[in-house]
């Protein structure tokens, strides 16, 4: 059943006979980078791009009810956005979904990872998504003067705790 939704009409859910537990989540996404972006990382006389990518994602993870409509401000007790870079001959070994595309695996990724935690009446998942969504549009921001073709891809909730439906974890591809 869609929660969001009363008499077909959009609604924010009603939260408030939930009682406060503590909840977290965390989610990935991957930019996969060509060549010319990739030598531009490598080389960026600015600063650490990444770095400034894991700070975005942070800062949008506190403004996800801003940017999600029906999503409810959350005091978050904890972000975290790390990126990792991983180079074409990590790759096999990084990737484990099996629908990953054969090309993406010859290109230079930075893989982000978010983790979130609230002491709430609902859950941080949008929260993590939306600080992993932002980290890499950053990342590409930051690059694509380098070149247009990054690719942002599997944007997924890989885990979450707390609340009336408890754990959930994203089940490994064979």
């Amino acid at each position: 059943m869609l929660s969001h939704f009363q008499d077909g009409k959009a609604a924010m859910v009603d939260v408030s006979d939930k009682d406060p537990t503590v909840r977290f989540a965390s989610a990935e996404a991957w930019v996969h980078l060509p060549e010319q972006a990739a030598e531009a990382l490598a080389n960026h006389p600015k600063g650490d791009a990444v770095a400034v990518a894991e700070l975005a994602g942070i800062m949008a993870a506190k403004r996800t009810s801003d940017l999600i409509p029906l999503c409810h401000p959350l005091p978050l007790s904890k972000v975290s956005v790390r990126g990792e870079v991983i180079h074409p001959d990590a790759r096999a070994r990084a990737v484990t979904n099996a629908s990953e595309p054969a090309n993406s695996l010859q290109k230079t990724a930075v893989r982000f990872e978010s983790l979130c935690k609230v002491t709430a009446r609902t859950g941080v998942e949008m929260e993590a998504l939306t600080a992993v969504s932002v980290a890499a549009l950053t990342l590409y921001d930051m690059l694509k003067s380098a070149d247009k073709g990054i690719e942002i891809t599997r944007v997924r909730l890989l885990h979450k705790e707390g609340g009336k439906s408890g754990s959930w974890h994203v089940s490994p591809k064979p």
